[in-house]
C-alpha cells in the first residue's frame, strides 16, 4: 500500500476536482480523455512526418497534422525501463536509482511509494487502463501467483493505479520469445488480463493491443466516464519479425530485405493500428475531447534511424534520447504546428494533470507543466534536464558507439555536457550544433563549471532505490 502521506495527498486532490474541471475541455465541465501511445525503440527519423524517406506512416502523419510536433523532446533515458518509470512518476529515473533496464532475472521493480499518473487521474474520477509492454517489475509468473493467493508481491499495473491491464507475462518465457523471434506472432498465447490468464489468441500482438484498446473505448463511451488509456507498444523493438500483409509486401517490392524489411513492415503495421484507433475514437465522438500524446521510450535500436542526430539506443548523445512527440487536443492545441520548446518525458505527468484540471501535485516532481505552451503560448523557461545511466558496452544502433563514452548528461538551455563518472567528456551548443560534431570542452569554462556543479548535485541527491525482490 502507498504510505499515508500519499493517501492524504490524493484525498486533497479529489476535493478540488470539481473546481478544476470547470476550466476544461468541451464547455461541459468534463475533463479530457487522455491517451498515451508509446512506441519502443522508435527513432526520431523513423516517421515520415519527422523526415523519414524509407518508411511510410500516413496515419501518424495525419495525427501530427491535427496537433503539435515537438523537435526538442527528450525521453527519460536512452533505454526502456528508466523512461517508463519517468513517464509514470514525473521524476528523473535517478530518483529511483534506475540506471539501466530491468532484466527478467534481477527482480527489481518500481516502488509503490511515489504517486503515479494513473493514481492522480483515477482519484480525479478517471477510468484507467494499461495495455502492452510494462517492464517495471511485478509481472513475472510468481508475482501473479502470489497476488492470486493473497501473498505479498512486487507491484504490477493494478498496484500502480490502473483499473485494468492487458500485458504479456514477463520472465523466462519472454526471453525465449525474444530469442526465437516469436514475440509478436505468438505473444497472444502469453497474455494476462488483470492478473488472470487471458485466452490464447493467435493474432499479431500489436493487433491484439489495438483490439483491447478499442473494446475499452466502446465500454467507456457507454459509461460516459473520462478515461486514461496508457497504450505501450513493443514495436519496433527486436525481435524483427514480418508484420502482417500488406505491410511486408509493400517494402519487399521495393527491394528491401532482411531485418530492415521486417523493421519497416513493423513500423507501418504500428501506424495502421494507430489509424484504426483514431478512426474509432472519431466514430465514437470521443476524439474532439481527447488529449493524445505519441512518443517513444528512447532512441532507435539496430535498424532504426536517429534522423539528423548522433548516437542511438544505450547512448546519451541526442540520437539516444531525443525522440518524437506529437500532442493532439482538438480546439486546444493548434493544428499542424511545431514546437521548439525543450521538453522531457517527466513533463507529461504535470502537463496531463493540468489538462485534467488538477492543480495539486506532489512537490518533488522534476517535470514542468507545459499546457500553456501546448495551447499556443510562448516557450517556458525550465530547469536543466539530467540523465544518468550505466555504461552499456553494446551499442544498439548502426556503426560503432560514439566516443568518448558517457554515463551522465545535462541539457540546460542551448548547452549540453556529457560526462563519464562526473568527468566531463564533451560540451555542445545544441542550437548551433544539434548533430554534436564540435566538442567545445575547454572553451567555455564558466558554462562547464556551472553544468558540472548541477550534475554533481544531481548525482548526490537522495534516492529511493527501486527495490529488489528475493528470488522465488
Amino acid at each position: 500500500m502507498k504510505i499515508l502521506y500519499a493517501i492524504g495527498f490524493l484525498g486533497a486532490l479529489c476535493s478540488c476536482a470539481a473546481e478544476g474541471a470547470k476550466n476544461n475541455a468541451d464547455g461541459t465541465g468534463r475533463p479530457p480523455n487522455v491517451i498515451i501511445l508509446l512506441a519502443d525503440d522508435l527513432g526520431y527519423g523513423d516517421l515520415s512526418c519527422y523526415g523519414s524517406q524509407s518508411i511510410e506512416t500516413p496515419h501518424i502523419d495525419a495525427l501530427a497534422a491535427e496537433g503539435m510536433r515537438f523537435t526538442r523532446f527528450y525521453a527519460g533515458s536512452a533505454v526502456c525501463t528508466p523512461s517508463r518509470a519517468c513517464l509514470l512518476t514525473g521524476k528523473f529515473p535517478l530518483r529511483f536509482d534506475i540506471r539501466r533496464h530491468f532484466s527478467d532475472k534481477d527482480g527489481r521493480y518500481l516502488p509503490e511509494k511515489p504517486v503515479t499518473l494513473p493514481e492522480l487521474l483515477k482519484h480525479a474520477g478517471y477510468a484507467t487502463a494499461h495495455i502492452g509492454k510494462w517492464h517495471l517489475g511485478g509481472l513475472q509468473p510468481h508475482n501473479i501467483e502470489a497476488r492470486q493467493a493473497g501473498r505479498p508481491s512486487a507491484p504490477g499495473p493494478l498496484q500502480h493505479g490502473f483499473d485494468h491491464y492487458l500485458a504479456n507475462v514477463e520472465g523466462p518465457v519472454r526471453q525465449v520469445l525474444l530469442r526465437e523471434r516469436r514475440l509478436y506472432r505468438e505473444g497472444g498465447h502469453y497474455m494476462y488480463r488483470n492478473d488472470e490468464k487471458a485466452p490464447d489468441d493467435s493474432r499479431h500482438w500489436t493487433d491484439l493491443k489495438i483490439e483491447e484498446a478499442i473494446r475499452l473505448l466502446e465500454n467507456w463511451k457507454t459509461e460516459d466516464q473520462p478515461f486514461f488509456l496508457n497504450l505501450w507498444f513493443d514495436v519496433p523493438h527486436t525481435p524483427y519479425e514480418p508484420a502482417p500483409e500488406p505491410h511486408l509486401s509493400n517494402y519487399r517490392k521495393l527491394g528491401v530485405s532482411g531485418d530492415q524489411l521486417y523493421f519497416r513492415s513493423m513500423v507501418s503495421h504500428l501506424d495502421a493500428g494507430i489509424g484504426r484507433l483514431v478512426s474509432r475514437l472519431k466514430e465514437l465522438d470521443l476524439f474532439d475531447n481527447s488529449l493524445i500524446l505519441f512518443t517513444s521510450d528512447n532512441g532507435p535500436a539496430f535498424q532504426g534511424s536517429p534522423g539528423p542526430f548522433r548516437g542511438g539506443k544505450t547512448d546519451l548523445h541526442e540520437g539516444g534520447i531525443r525522440v518524437p512527440l506529437i500532442a493532439v487536443w482538438p480546439g486546444r492545441i493548434p493544428a499542424n504546428t511545431y514546437s521548439f520548446q525543450t521538453a522531457h518525458m517527466a513533463d507529461l505527468l504535470p502537463t496531463i494533470s493540468a489538462a485534467a484540471g488538477r492543480e495539486e501535485l506532489p512537490g518533488d516532481l522534476d517535470g514542468v507543466n507545459l499546457l500553456s505552451h501546448l495551447e499556443g503560448g510562448p516557450r517556458i523557461e525550465r530547469n536543466a534536464l539530467l540523465f544518468q545511466m550505466d555504461l552499456y558496452s553494446q551499442f544498439q544502433n548502426q556503426g560503432p558507439k560514439p566516443k568518448p563514452y558517457a554515463t551522465s548528461a545535462i541539457v540546460k538551455g542551448k548547452w549540453k555536457m556529457l560526462a563519464d563518472s562526473l568527468q566531463p567528456t564533451e560540451l555542445f551548443n545544441l542550437e548551433a550544433d544539434h548533430r554534436e560534431l564540435y566538442n567545445l570542452l575547454g572553451k567555455h569554462p564558466e558554462i562547464e563549471t556551472e553544468l558540472l556543479r548541477e550534475l554533481k548535485e544531481f548525482h548526490s541527491a537522495p534516492r529511493e532505490p527501486a527495490p529488489r525482490e528475493r528470488a522465488p
